[in-house]
């Protein structure tokens, strides 16, 4: 009888194991393995992930650039998938965004990995980390959007990382959120393909997209990566009618030269237009540039200049709390339409999207 029961209870186990792997992600030692989108398979189980600009090849049992992808006997697996490694409350300044719903509050997500490798990357714990290598929790999409709305939050931000290479994640997670009410932003590098970035656009509201210099040179040195995918983002971006607000981290004695930072400034003026906002972040030591010096507040404050005689109209000063480059102002009448001491906002002086004292439209998104 016995020996029966123990049968039983085997054949019941296995049924529900194979219903399991048939119906949902596979489930391995608690993590939810997600095929990937966006790839080929080649001969030989070799497959080519299509995610990226970088188009790696991996050979099976190996993983790509972004260390979070991995092919398994020809099928390419997300390992980020449902496993966040930082779940935080932030500020929408934090993003930072200006001009998408000020002084609320965003709930904010991340999951290892990414592919780029910036010297100066201020989160490289997690995002040069493998997911083996840090301790994560395991939340699927529809408990993701659950804990949001029970927060309070009006938006959930896909950051820290690169939300890139959690592709599957913020993408299913951005679909169910948007059924909920909830807005989807992301502060990303911008180095996807556009196939993956044109769906994805259909369910973000708002962008902060890292342009991390403006030379190819300086991304091939610094970050591994291209210039010209970026771009090609940003339009795309534009393009879809995602709010987009753009943050350059300014290094001392690599990408401050203010002849290269203006060309980028009438790049971001002819193919974004004058109203996208642009925030000039101050650089401090980190990761590999430990050695580096802070970057001086004058030269910010001459790339703000640069970026208004250029004819950008939104232009700020980011990382010096309490700067008045952290201000908006209104490009008519020139008073502060919100007002900033790091993330505490003091003042917003909107009706209606519009300047309260001169009736100028301020570009962004307010309610």
């Amino acid at each position: 009888m016995k020996n029966s029961l123990r049968l039983t209870a085997v054949l019941v186990f296995f049924i529900a194991l194979i219903t399991v792997c048939f119906y949902s992600p596979l489930i391995l030692a608690g993590s939810i393995l997600k095929e990937a989108l966006f790839y080929q398979k080649l001969t030989n189980k070799n497959v080519n992930c299509q995610l990226c600009p970088r188009f790696c090849v991996i050979s099976p049992g190996k993983r790509g650039y972004c260390r979070v992808r991995e092919n398994r006997d020809g099928t390419l697996y997300s390992l980020s998938f449902g496993k966040p490694v930082s779940i935080h409350i932030d500020p929408i300044e934090k993003k930072p965004l200006f001009h998408f719903l000020p002084s609320t509050n965003v709930f904010s997500i991340a999951t290892v990995g990414c592919n780029l490798n910036c010297k100066f990357c201020q989160n490289w714990e997690i995002s040069q980390a493998k997911p083996e290598d840090v301790s994560s929790l395991t939340v699927a999409p529809q408990d993701l959007v659950k804990k949001v709305k029970e927060s309070g939050s009006y938006t959930i931000a896909y950051t820290y990382t690169e939300p890139t290479i959690f592709y599957e994640y913020m993408l299913e997670t951005a679909k169910l959120a948007r059924e909920q009410g909830i807005r989807n932003v992301m502060h990303s590098n911008g180095y996807i393909n556009e196939k993956p970035l044109r769906e994805l656009a259909k369910y973000l509201d708002a962008a902060n997209i890292d342009l991390k210099g403006f030379s190819e040179e300086y991304y091939a040195k610094i970050c591994e990566g291209s210039l010209e995918q970026v771009l090609r983002s940003l339009k795309i971006l534009k393009e879809e009618g995602v709010h987009l607000e753009i943050t350059n981290l300014v290094l001392p004695g690599y990408n401050d030269n203010m002849d290269t930072i203006t060309k980028m400034c009438l790049w971001i003026k002819e193919n974004l237009g004058a109203d996208t906002p642009l925030h000039f972040s101050r650089f401090y030591p980190m990761y590999k540039l430990i050695a580096l010096i802070p970057t001086p507040v004058e030269t910010l404050e001459k790339a703000r200049k640069v970026a208004l005689d250029c004819g950008l109209k939104y232009v700020y000063i980011g990382n010096v709390p309490g700067h008045p480059g952290e201000n908006t102002y209104c490009p008519k009448c020139k008073r502060v339409v919100i007002k900033r001491a790091g993330y505490i906002i003091s003042e917003i002086n909107l009706e209606n999207g519009k300047c309260k004292f001169c009736g100028e439209r301020i570009e962004g998104v307010w309610r």
